[in-house]
């Protein structure tokens, strides 16, 4: 049984990764530097999380096309990273064109090299509304993908295991987990402290505020979103 997991090294890849390691997985992991703002500390976050589970097996890969190709705050730095607003319905400046099936689709082919047959990927469909590759008829399109586009003796499959959770309930079983949140990272501008202040940042303390419990990591403003 070996997976592979997609680790950005935020909250819900580290709950995905936890819950995988539960399963009884032998996991590999994989992660990618694609000109973020936050590309040093993502990465951070992944050593460590990788070390702490000790995932020996490791792929990170610099697909800088999609900082290129540009279209979001997070790659382009002429465009201000959007203040939180947990209630807009539109698609926020944070979203990368299309760079989850970018994403799965590396991870695809590294799983038919490794043997593996489960792909984990901390989508959430709470955060569809802001982000289409969210959602959950997204990963069933690209599971049929899958199946068409691999050899016939590979049996791969992406697995969504938060995908229905709410964001507290994340935390919640992340805990119950023992997943290693400190070593985590969410904010999308700050490499030190946490802004406190972006979508990423609104919706990680809000989940900790919901499930009582205490974010580990330090903010530079830490207000309450509930």
């Amino acid at each position: 049984m070996r997976a592979i997991v997609l680790l950005s090294g935020g909250m819900d890849s580290l709950v995905s990764t936890a819950i995988a390691k539960d399963l009884g997985y032998d996991l590999a992991a994989l992660h990618l530097n694609y000109g973020q703002r936050t590309e040093h500390r993502e990465l951070k976050s992944f050593t460590s999380i990788c070390d702490h589970y000790h995932i020996d097996r490791r792929l990170v890969v610099d697909v800088k096309h999609l900082s290129i190709i540009g279209g979001s705050s997070l790659t382009d730095k002429t465009i201000e990273v959007s203040k939180a607003d947990l209630n807009r319905d539109v698609i926020p400046t944070s979203y990368v064109p299309f760079r989850n099936a970018n994403i799965l689709a590396i991870a695809v082919s590294w799983a038919e090299v490794i043997g593996a047959n489960k792909i984990f990927v901390g989508a959430v469909e709470e955060d569809s509304s802001g982000y289409p590759d969210c959602r959950r008829e997204f990963y069933d399109a690209f599971n049929l993908t899958i199946r068409l586009g691999t050899k016939p003796s590979t049996h791969i499959e992406v697995l969504t295991p938060v995908i229905e959770m709410k964001k507290w309930e994340i935390v919640i079983r992340g805990m119950e987990l023992g997943a290693p949140f400190e070593l985590s990272w969410s904010c999308y501008q700050s490499n030190d402290k946490a802004c406190g202040v972006c979508d990423s940042c609104a919706l990680r303390l809000r989940a900790f505020e919901q499930a009582g419990i205490r974010d580990p990591i330090e903010y530079v403003n830490r207000p309450s979103y509930i």
